[in-house]
């Protein structure tokens, strides 16, 4: 292995003297980072979100798989709804970037608060019956299973609205990754690093909730 001099060449014609920190790089990607990071986590939850429907189909024997994996979305819905956030939070902050990008058409503006709305009421219910257990079944049971049939039709709109910008969003990427080393970099590091913590945060959050499963178990098998 060589080790790079302080004016060693680095793809682009940059020298490492002149790279800016690793911090720096890591959280860079403007807009189009932004947008990359939101629809990688988008597909994570995807994946996600069609093992847990295998649960719904067939509770009764998978219900402490459907509460791990319920467990384990937490951490990726929270990191999609900040990436979005962060959009919004950039466009009306007057940011020139995210300006020039623009808002989402109509449809997908009118539909973006029914996701939000539904994935936090679904998520908190859900939350709410596993720390409370079987006693509140007859409150939060209904909210948990309505909230989450309409999250699932919600969200499912979301995503084929979203299927035509695909193609762009791959245009994007190879250019992307033609670019040289610019003053920040493109910060996939960082963004593919996020998605890692979401998916490992994730699973130690199902993990640590495995001894209120219990009690759930228990009251399924004697009902």
């Amino acid at each position: 292995m060589v080790a790079l001099g302080e004016d060693a060449a680095v793809p682009g014609g940059v020298s490492a003297s002149k790279r800016p920190p690793l911090r720096r790089r890591l959280f860079a990607g403007g807009v189009y980072g932004n947008r990359e990071l939101t629809a990688a986590t988008g597909a994570l939850i995807l994946i996600l979100m069609a093992a847990l429907a295998v649960t719904v189909i067939a509770i009764g024997p998978l219900l402490g798989a459907h509460m791990f994996l319920g467990m384990v979305l937490l951490a990726p819905v929270a990191l999609k709804l900040g990436s979005v956030s962060y959009r919004f939070t950039q466009y009306y902050a007057g940011n020139a970037s995210y300006r020039k990008r623009g808002l989402p058409e109509m449809v997908m503006l009118v539909l973006g608060p029914l996701v939000v709305i539904t994935t936090v009421i679904v998520f908190a219910s859900g939350v709410v019956l596993l720390l409370a257990g079987p006693s509140s079944r007859g409150v939060w049971n209904p909210i948990h299973k309505i909230s989450f049939g309409i999250w699932l039709a919600v969200w499912w709109g979301h995503v084929i609205l979203h299927v035509p910008d695909l193609p762009k969003l791959w245009q994007a990427r190879r250019r992307e990754r033609e670019r040289p080393w610019d003053d920040l970099g493109s910060g996939r590091g960082g963004r593919a690093l996020s998605l890692a913590a979401a998916l490992v945060l994730g699973a130690i959050i199902a993990i640590l909730t495995l001894p209120l499963f219990g009690a759930w178990t228990h009251w399924q098998h004697l009902h």
